[in-house]
């Protein structure tokens, strides 16, 4: 089996596959593991859940593991360019030639044991094995989308991180803010050490009661036993953002916040509680601070409000701005950054032009709502088979929109148009689905960090 087969398998099951139900298929995942001698036995550390900024939390969180001197394995949830991104040892993917080789072992189990499951059960399986294979026994894990249905749950990591709770994913986690909350927190077992970020009221309280009954527990919340401040210093060639985050543990000043976003130093303080967690639990030995600044500097998460300036389309060229924001919350987020860079324009007759793509079930008019309504419009879908259809999409939008929004087949030609639109040296916002900005960055020629 090599690399592509592994991929082509992942695909097909991401397609509605028939057979066996949902349910039963997420039940096999637990005999899977068992059947391939239970590669998560030996490891430790914690898993993130939430609506939005599990990826972030989750790459400050391994900057910080790996300032420590331990190796870090990690799984972030989605890949944007190719499967192997969905695992990694000290933040930086798996080859090609790993990925197939742990794969391969569990497909192999698969089929041995008749357990077919989850695409998501298959990546957790196989990042598992990979990390066996490769002598980690730490990780931090991402939740693709709910909590105590997660597959990445099965690891039976004893810290659990809830980045905030919006409205996302009704169909399959509730209707309500408090259903929500509870699919997520539940996640947390007896005796696990559990980091709750900003809540609002609603959430709050149904995580209260979620987790009173899984007591005895350690809680951690942000705006209570967390807390932190920011300042911003001159740099050497641009301002700085610096981070001061007290734990019940330790106080650490002067952390670097390199992701753009007022969000990402909410998102970096968990992660650095995260870090303390995983010490006063025996993990890892406390980073020295000056290597721990030194990694948190050098994070990087690809896809999140990242500036492309000087991207070129066959003969355009000018200014790409990607942005995996999925729903309506996780825009109205990003949505000020987007703004900033909307208001220094090298065509100031040329407003931004949206490029957009969203999976059949989300929020089309909450989603864009943040954004202004006379900016060009570029409708798509990806190659996800969740992905909607532009007609689909623009049947959603309020009037005003509709008018202003033109359809595109796929990415490729999308982007295409939207550079028409935008005009040379202009601004295209790529946002709505982190399969758009895996299939834009491909496009772009941009290399898997």
């Amino acid at each position: 089996m090599d690399y592509q087969d592994c991929a082509d398998i992942i695909e097909q099951l991401h397609g509605r596959p028939q057979g066996l139900s949902r349910e039963r298929r997420k039940a096999n995942l637990p005999e899977l593991l068992k059947a391939l001698k239970s590669p998560e036995r030996d490891l430790r550390g914690m898993l993130v859940v939430g609506t939005n900024g599990k990826g972030s939390t989750c790459a400050y969180a391994v900057s910080a593991v790996v300032a420590s001197g331990a190796r870090a394995g990690s799984m972030p949830s989605p890949h944007l360019q190719e499967h192997r991104e969905r695992i990694r040892v000290d933040g930086t993917p798996t080859s090609r030639a790993e990925y197939a080789a742990a794969f391969g072992e569990v497909w192999r189990a698969v089929d041995a044991h008749a357990l077919p499951v989850l695409a998501s059960g298959l990546y957790t399986a196989t990042a598992a094995v990979h990390f066996r294979n490769a002598g980690v026994s730490l990780a931090v894990a991402e939740a693709s989308i709910g909590g105590n249905s997660a597959a990445a749950a099965e690891l039976g990591l004893d810290i659990k991180v809830v980045t905030g709770i919006g409205l996302d994913h009704v169909a399959l986690l509730g209707n309500s803010i408090a259903e929500i909350t509870r699919a997520k927190v539940t996640v947390a077992q007896r005796g696990d050490h559990v980091l709750l970020g900003r809540l609002c009221p609603e959430a709050a309280t149904a995580a209260q009661e979620a987790l009173e009954e899984r007591a005895p527990l350690s809680v951690w919340r942000i705006g209570h036993e967390i807390d932190y401040s920011v300042r911003t210093v001159a740099g050497d060639h641009r301002p700085e953002v610096l981070v001061d985050v007290t734990t019940p543990r330790a106080v650490h000043r002067d952390l670097p916040c390199p992701l753009p976003g007022a969000h990402q130093h909410h998102n970096l303080a968990l992660a650095v509680a995260g870090m303390d967690a995983m010490i006063e639990r025996g993990h890892i030995r406390p980073p020295d601070g000056r290597h721990l600044r030194e990694r948190l500097a050098a994070t990087r998460w690809p896809g999140r409000l990242e500036l492309v300036p000087d991207a070129r389309l066959d003969g355009w060229k000018g200014r790409v701005l990607l942005d995996g924001a999925t729903n309506p919350q996780g825009i109205t987020t990003v949505a000020p950054e987007i703004l900033r860079h909307a208001r220094t324009p090298s065509r100031p007759d040329h407003p931004p032009v949206i490029v957009f793509s969203a999976f059949e079930e989300k929020d089309v008019a909450g989603m864009l709502a943040p954004l202004p309504a006379h900016w060009p419009l570029v409708l798509t879908r990806t190659r996800s088979p969740h992905s909607s259809v532009p007609s689909t999409l623009r049947s959603r939008l309020d009037p005003e929109r509709q008018r202003r929004a033109l359809t595109s087949d796929d990415t490729r030609t999308a982007l295409h148009r939207a550079g028409e639109l935008a005009g040379p040296d202009g601004l295209i916002i790529v946002i709505g689905s982190l399969r758009l900005v895996g299939e834009a960055r491909t496009e772009l020629g941009l290399p898997i960090v």
